[in-house]
């Protein structure tokens, strides 16, 4: 059995390969903006949950450097964001709440599931409705982050 090192290891790099083969996709300026928006997001946000105590990652690759979770903040969660933001490009406004609570559902299930049989994650005072619901809301902000952007973006190329 694989330790669980080397299991975030492989995603890590399954993440990283995954990101470079979307990024090669069209639109690449949204799809690279999408990264970085979540990026940001992810790391602000596991810094403020890592810090104030509700959570933590006692597998991680880099314990000595960081607290939260560089895999998921910095690769595996942004991909997603990728992955949910190219579904929905063409959606009305009912596709895109629907596919955020989809994609939140299914997050928050692989992360219950990681949290009860794995020492990646520990809830400490910390629920999964919390997850849930932050996944949910940073989907639509990011949605519509770059609804705005594109628009802005048409405006001035016109």
């Amino acid at each position: 059995m694989l330790d669980e090192k080397t299991v975030l290891w492989i995603l890590a790099g399954g993440g990283i390969c995954l990101l470079l083969f979307n990024l090669r996709k069209s639109p690449f300026k949204d799809r690279l903006i999408v990264f970085l928006l979540s990026s940001y997001y992810s790391s602000i946000l596991g810094i403020l949950v890592v810090g104030e105590g509700l959570l933590s990652y006692p597998v991680n690759l880099f314990n000595n450097q960081f607290e939260s979770s560089l895999t998921y903040e910095y690769i595996l969660f942004p991909l997603i964001g990728i992955y949910y933001y190219q579904t929905t490009i063409t959606s009305t406004w009912k596709g895109i709440v629907w596919q955020a609570v989809l994609y939140s559902v299914g997050i928050t299930i692989i992360e219950v599931i990681l949290e009860k049989y794995t020492g990646f994650i520990k809830y400490e005072y910390w629920k999964w409705t919390y997850t849930l619901a932050s996944t949910f809301g940073f989907l639509i902000i990011v949605r519509y982050l770059m609804k705005i952007i594109n628009y802005k973006d048409q405006q001035q190329q016109n």
